[in-house]
């Protein structure tokens, strides 16, 4: 019997290697690999939704640590995202929320589900910095009638 080229993935290496594989794969942009592209897809969202804790992290601490595992800095997302370094950093500082085209840009790149990076968080604005109450940290409020 043939063993098979691919399988469930079981550690963190194989996972490794078959996102390797993938992008090579992908990278090659030919019909004949479209089967295995679609299997080892399968193979690494099965462990992406069993083995990350996504649901726990807001999409910029994901993004921090993705910069982390590849070893990016701020200045290396300007050419993948297409964005100004004042754009990045003020998304890095919770300034700028990530705008649907740029989510498209950070799941392709990084093969990840868009899910991960298309979920709320809290943004800060420092007008509303002096206010304690959160509900009021993402609004605008005319400073002069609230003295």
């Amino acid at each position: 019997m043939e063993a098979l080229k691919f399988t469930v993935i079981k550690t963190i290496e194989q996972y490794n290697d078959y996102c390797n594989i993938l992008d090579d794969l992908i990278s090659k942009d030919e019909i004949k690999f479209q089967d295995e592209i679609e299997l080892l897809t399968l193979l690494i969202e099965k462990w992406d939704s069993e083995n990350n804790s996504f649901k726990d992290s807001d999409p910029i601490e994901i993004l921090k640590a993705i910069m982390d595992e590849h070893e990016l800095k701020a200045k290396d997302l300007v050419s993948i995202l297409g964005l100004t370094k004042g754009t990045i950093s003020k998304i890095l500082n919770y300034q700028k929320g990530l705008s649907k085209d740029t989510i498209r840009k950070l799941s392709d790149h990084f093969k990840i589900s868009q899910e991960a990076f298309n979920r709320p968080y809290r943004l800060k604005n420092e007008i509303n910095r002096r206010y304690r109450n959160a509900s009021l940290m993402n609004t605008r409020k005319n400073i002069t009638e609230m003295s």
